[in-house]
Parts: structure tokens; C-alpha cells; sequence
């Protein structure tokens, strides 16, 4: 009988360099790949350059990602759509949104993977105004939308508050029966009502869904709270562990209902803990935010103790929040301390509230709702001369409010005394209009007795 062997041959640099990339070893796949660029040009394929690019994008290198843009170029592969729309999440990931526009913009024939990136690079630079637009474009230029372009024009929809077009998505999954059954994109609808303000229709969708996983019923408990029902959102939450039960009691041992269970996640306790707050329920707070630990392995975030501080400075309970800020094992950030001052500045706590202050200087430096709100508190222990110290220190306004109205499938968007809009003159003449009969019927302007200016 004869013995063959085979000669294992060492993997192809490609492999090796797909491989780093897979264990996030960004330094290797870049040291590998000027070895391969010293060895000669011939050296290097598109499948290369596509490895650096995303080792690169993941580890956020704007020299050494813009230097493999200039070899994508050099070596002749602009129309690899594969290159060019790792370029688009590359520029994304380093925040330069208009380079990853114009690397759109030179894509010859455009699918809805580089639509998709573009989409996506709007969103996570905080333009989900955009990121509708191109998502417009995109259906005028007959590109069919996938799961993902829809999951991530919901969250555009959420930033603006835009329920129009998330309705108009949702109609679009429903009539192609192969998305209407994607969990995620049912997922991210319940999302969008709940956040979008239609509570009731995120309730209907969440009720009609058969399969659930964590991320459906969260949606649902963060959505109930933050509309301020405490009483579903907690209710929703006991459902959720009763379901549990249900499924343990089903099956006859460990390994056939461990996969099955639906385990609550931190963002299921910021929506618990959240509910807690909005009714006052501290013991019930306080019940949940231990369980969460010790049930659960849930290792609190900012967010969690957050919602704590919040809760406990809702029921008045001013020393103990300042108590938990003090034992948090992270470092408390100045939204947690102006939740304190807010609190403060009700209940007129003002040894709190001037310590809560001087940690968000420290933290964050002067802001003038912190100093409205020392101002008042001052005030009303009649303090006067702390107050016009306070009043004089104040060097800045407030920035100004931002309102977005949405018509038909557009986003518009105004700040106080705007005139950027192309349409200012019909705008302000339908204002003038409306004021002029409001006052004809009996309206009066009243000035805020709280205001400092």
C-alpha cells in the first residue's frame, strides 16, 4: 500500500490577511500588507486592498485609509463597487460624510449595497435628514431597498420624527411578503411608532407578531415608558418572564429550553427602570436594579444609574441620589449631577444643588440652564446678591431650538429668526396671517415671569 502525503503549502497572503482582519488585528493586516507592497505591485489584487480598507475603517486610520484610496486609484479598481463601497464606510467611520458622497457619487452603476452605505454613513454622522433624501433618491432611481436600507432609514425616522415616512415604509414591507416576516425589520417598526409618538399602532404590531426576541419586547417596554406607561411597560416586562416559565415548564431538561428563553438585556432594564421613575416607584426601582445584577449578570451602565438618580430625585429622596453618585464604580458624567441640580432647584435643596454645580463645572463648564436654575434657587431663599452674581456671570444664551415639521415625504427644518428656507416669504406671511387672527379673536402675548432677559 502506498503512503501519499500531501505538502501543506503555507496560506495565501489574502487568508492571512482576512484572517487578522477577522481577531481585529489591525497593526498585522497593515504590516503584512506593506510587506506585500515591497515585494512589487503584482503583489497586491483588489481582495487586498478591500482587507486594509475595512482594518482601517474598524480602527478609525484616516493617513493610512486615504493612502489605500490613492492605491485603489493608482492600481486602475474606481469601479470595483466592492472598493468603493468599503471607501463610503471608511470616510463614514472617520466622519467625513462628503468625501463618502463624492465616492458615491463616482460609483458607475449603483446597487443597493453602496445606496445602503451612503444611508447608513448620514445616519451615524447625526444627518438622518439626509439619509431620507438619499433614501428618496434612491427610489427614483428604481433601486429596490433590502431589509438593512429599511432597518436603517427607521432610525432616520426616529431621529426626526418622521411618521410619515416610517408609515410609508411600513406599507412598503407590507406588500413584499418576504420583508414582512424579517424580525429585525418588524423590530425596528415597533421601534420607530413607539419613538415616532403612535404608541397604540407600535402595540398593535408588537401583539401581531408570533415570534418574538429580546428586541421585540424591549422595543415595546422602552416604548411604553416613554410615553409614561409605567403600569404597561412593567406589565409587558412580567409577561415577558411569565413567557419564560411557560417555556421552562414545556420542555423536560436544560439544553431544550436554554435557547428558547427570552432573557432581558440592559437597554429591557433602562425601559423597566425608566417606568419606575415615571410612576414613582422606588422600592419597585430598586427591586429591579438589584435583579438586574444579581439575576442577571447585568453590569449597570451610566444609563441604568441614570435612570436611579432620576427616580430617586422624582420622589425627593435629594440626599440618597447624591448618595449613589458618590458609590457608582463609574465615573458619573454632568447629566447625572444636572438630574440632581434639576431636582434641587425644585425642591429647593440648595447645598445640593451648589455642589451638584461645581461638579458639572468641573466636568463641563458653564452652561446657562444650570445657572437659571441656581439663579431661581438663590431667588427664593431671597438671596439676592448670590443671585445677580450668578445673573452677571452668565456671558452666554441659550442655543437656540431646533423644529421640524415634516410634509409629505420632506423633513423641514427651522431655528429661531430663520430665513435660510427657500420658501421664508410664504412662511412668514402665513404667520403674520395667523397672528393677526388670533389677536382678532382675542389673543393677548403674555411675558414669562421666570424670564432673565
Amino acid at each position: 500500500m502506498v503512503n501519499f502525503q500531501t505538502s501543506h503549502r503555507p496560506p495565501r497572503p489574502n487568508q492571512v490577511l482576512k484572517r487578522h482582519l477577522k481577531s481585529n488585528s489591525t497593526t498585522k493586516v497593515l504590516l503584512l500588507f506593506r510587506n506585500l507592497l515591497r515585494k512589487g505591485i503584482s503583489s497586491i489584487d483588489s481582495f487586498s486592498l478591500l482587507f486594509v480598507i475595512k482594518a482601517c475603517t474598524q480602527k478609525s486610520l484616516p493617513i493610512e485609509g486615504k493612502q489605500m484610496h490613492a492605491l485603489v486609484v493608482k492600481l486602475g479598481f474606481e469601479t470595483n463597487i466592492f472598493l468603493q463601497t468599503s471607501l463610503i464606510d471608511l470616510y463614514s467611520a472617520l466622519g467625513d460624510i462628503g468625501d463618502a458622497h463624492h465616492v458615491f457619487d463616482e460609483i458607475p452603476t449603483k446597487n443597493v449595497v453602496c445606496w445602503t452605505a451612503l444611508i447608513s454613513g448620514f445616519v451615524d454622522n447625526r444627518k438622518p435628514n439626509k439619509a431620507l433624501q438619499v433614501f428618496r433618491q434612491m427610489q427614483i432611481g428604481n433601486v429596490e431597498p433590502d431589509q438593512v436600507t429599511l432597518t436603517i432609514a427607521l432610525s432616520a425616522c426616529i431621529d426626526l420624527g418622521a411618521l410619515e415616512m416610517g408609515e410609508w415604509i411600513h406599507t412598503y414591507v407590507n406588500r413584499r411578503k418576504e420583508l414582512s416576516k424579517d424580525l429585525c425589520l418588524i423590530n425596528a417598526l415597533i421601534n420607530m411608532y413607539a419613538k415616532c409618538g403612535d404608541i397604540e399602532i407600535a402595540r398593535r404590531l408588537f401583539d401581531s407578531t408570533k415570534k418574538k426576541d429580546v428586541t421585540t419586547w424591549t422595543s415595546m417596554i422602552v416604548g411604553h415608558a416613554l410615553h409614561g406607561q409605567a403600569e404597561e411597560a412593567l406589565g409587558l416586562f412580567a409577561a415577558m418572564k411569565e413567557e419564560n416559565k411557560r417555556t421552562r415548564a414545556k420542555k423536560t431538561s436544560y439544553d431544550s429550553w436554554s435557547g428558547l428563553l427570552i432573557v432581558p438585556n440592559d437597554v429591557t432594564f433602562i425601559g423597566v427602570l425608566m417606568a419606575c421613575s415615571h410612576a414613582g416607584m422606588v422600592e419597585e426601582g430598586k427591586k429591579h436594579f438589584r435583579s438586574m445584577i444579581e439575576d442577571y449578570g447585568v453590569k449597570p451602565r451610566l444609563s441604568h444609574f441614570g435612570c436611579m438618580v432620576d427616580l430617586l430625585c422624582r420622589s425627593g429622596l435629594l440626599q440618597e441620589a447624591y448618595d449613589l453618585i458618590l458609590d457608582m464604580p463609574v465615573q458619573p458624567n454632568a447629566v447625572l449631577w444636572r438630574t440632581l441640580l434639576g431636582a434641587c432647584g425644585t425642591r429647593g435643596n440648595i447645598d445640593l444643588a451648589a455642589e451638584a454645580r461645581a461638579q458639572i463645572l468641573e466636568l463641563e463648564g458653564s452652561r446657562v440652564d444650570d445657572n437659571i436654575i441656581m439663579s431661581n434657587i438663590y431667588a427664593a431663599k431671597g438671596m439676592w446678591d448670590e443671585k445677580i452674581d450668578v445673573r452677571e456671570k452668565m456671558k452666554q444664551r441659550r442655543a437656540p431650538g431646533c423644529s421640524s415639521i415634516e410634509i409629505g415625504s420632506l423633513i423641514n427644518e427651522f431655528v429661531t429668526a430663520d430665513d435660510d428656507h427657500p420658501l421664508k416669504r410664504e412662511i412668514y406671511e402665513a404667520l403674520g396671517y395667523l397672528i393677526e387672527t388670533m389677536k382678532a379673536h382675542g389673543y393677548s402675548p403674555g411675558k414669562s415671569s421666570s424670564s432673565l432677559y
